[in-house]
């Protein structure tokens, strides 16, 4: 049995010199001196695997780069995302530098493409609420843009636009082929997208986002040619410059081991490739002014009054109550709330409401609403729950005159004076109620009391002294006293085409 083990152990050994020669054999066939990874990857096998690779990658190759002007973070772990921060409202350089190599799309040679600029929210749930959250920030900040292009600093860049209804993007043409450089101006702060609790709120990220645009056949900026983008979180002035040095310190507090997961702080912040905005131009053409690209948040409006048919008195909008019995009352049963929240384009939150009375509902604050429902559609349901008619700007009182009425001309009876006529009937006076200042609105205010067809009123007359007929014109209307009480009486225009009312 000795002997069996023996052997063994001699077999073995002998295994254990071969295998080692022959580790010895490939070390001198690979040349002299030490095993070299890069010795194995110059085999004729690996540099074909190379030669494709790089060719995919000048497939890949970005035509143009986007460099800011800011540090990055340096507490931002190795495999995430730089992160830079920024003061509100302070100017930061983004250089457009063009990236093509010799021969890399022609077509744009000596012409001028177009960047759209954009602050949009990094955060997916708040993309989905976009329209809503900048309806709000819109109301709270009102004629303020988030973003600006600081233009007396900027160098190289033609035709900037921005649009009223668009706050978070600007755009401008440039000259690839020239040193390009946008100045651009954040103004809200990465703290007023978070909902309001205890103090001491941590803010939510944006991301600055450039599109690059070339001209299509017919001239306009619409062909995509390359987009990139950086995440950023804004702070008010001075407060970037703090929240940096305490990543740094903390950064150096830490042992040599945990600064090997973070990345490096670096000056400068490239904005690395991504797809293009959802929403991409089409109505801009090179030469001619014309409406700006929409966004998602592109219906200008405000956020109690939603669209632009509700913005002026004389509109009955959904969107606002204009009599208190389009107001939904502490009465409503959960039915009746639910026909409500439809009626004024809350459709959105009946599921949330479903078993919400009309008490339950009015029993909410405006900072309620404004959590629950975000902050557009909260201040807008908010008015909508709180709102009152609209005060009309003039109010008179009309009558028209009977045939047989006894009252003198130019001299309407007073409340007070029995308001008869002859026949001993009471004349009855009707409110008429003007939002506009305007002759034609008491034409058709009156037509619409009186069911007299409106495209038969040619002329409106107000007898003056003597018993002469004067114009109503727009400026005579606004100079009616409030709740001026009138006669009227309808007489046939000339060639019976249609009849004048006379005021007295």
């Amino acid at each position: 049995m000795a002997w069996v083990l023996k052997m063994d152990e001699v077999i073995e050994s002998g295994l254990v010199h071969d295998f080692d020669s022959s580790l010895s054999g490939i070390g001198q066939e690979l040349g002299a001196g030490a095993y070299s990874m890069s010795d194995v990857l110059a085999l004729p096998i690996f540099k074909q695997e190379d030669s494709s690779l790089s060719l995919d990658g000048e497939a890949k190759h970005p035509p143009f780069q986007y460099v800011m002007c800011a540090a990055t973070s340096p507490a931002v772990k190795l495999h995430d995302e730089t992160l830079t921060y920024l003061n509100q409202g302070q100017s930061y350089e983004i250089r457009m530098l063009d990236n093509r190599k010799m021969g890399d799309m022609p077509e744009i040679s000596g012409k001028l493409v177009k960047s759209i600029i954009r602050v949009v929210f990094h955060d997916r749930r708040l993309q989905y609420t976009e329209h809503q959250q900048l309806e709000g920030w819109r109301w709270n900040r009102p004629g303020d843009r988030l973003l600006d292009l600081d233009i007396p600093m900027s160098v190289g860049i033609i035709d900037t636009r921005t649009n009223p209804s668009q706050l978070n993007a600007v755009e401008f043409l440039w000259d690839p082929a020239k040193r390009t450089s946008a100045f651009i101006q954040v103004h809200c702060i990465s703290t007023e997208f978070t909902p309001r609790k205890h103090g001491g709120e941590k803010g939510v990220p944006f991301r600055i986002q450039v599109d690059t645009f070339k001209q299509n056949e017919n001239g306009e900026y619409t062909d995509h040619l390359h987009s990139a983008s950086c995440q950023i979180k804004v702070f008010k002035p001075k407060g970037a410059d703090r929240k940096q040095k305490t990543d740094r310190e903390k950064m150096e507090k830490r042992t040599a081991h945990e600064k090997e997961k973070y990345q490096p702080s670096y000056d400068t912040t490239i904005l690395t490739e991504c797809s293009p905005w959802p929403d991409t131009p089409t109505a801009y053409v090179n030469n001619s002014p014309s409406p700006a690209p929409t966004f998602t948040s592109s219906q200008q409006s405000t956020c109690s009054i939603p669209d632009s048919n509700s913005s002026s008195p004389n509109h009955q909008g959904d969107g606002v109550a204009q009599a208190s019995g389009e107001q939904i009352q502490p009465s409503a049963t959960t039915q009746e709330t639910q026909q409500w929240l439809l009626k004024n384009r809350f459709s959105s939150y009946t599921r949330l409401f479903s078993n919400f009375s009309g008490a339950d509902l009015l029993k909410l604050t405006k900072e309620d609403l404004v959590q629950i429902c975000g902050a557009a559609d909260g201040i807008r349901l908010y008015n909508s729950l709180k709102s009152r008619s609209v005060r009309p700007r003039l109010t008179i009182y009309v009558c028209q005159e009977q045939p047989n009425s006894t009252v003198l001309q130019g001299q309407p009876q007073a409340a007070g004076s029995g308001g008869e006529n002859g026949s001993g009937t009471p004349c009855v006076y009707h409110a008429i109620y003007l939002e506009e200042m305007v002759a034609s609105e008491v034409a058709r205010k009156l037509a619409s009391v009186f069911n007299i067809p409106f495209h038969q009123i040619n002329q409106v007359y107000r007898q003056g002294p003597t018993g002469i007929h004067i114009l109503v014109s727009d400026q005579m209307v606004q100079n009616f006293q409030d709740e001026s009480c009138f006669l009227f009486s309808t007489v046939k225009a000339e060639n019976n085409d249609g009849i004048h009312i006379i005021l007295k």
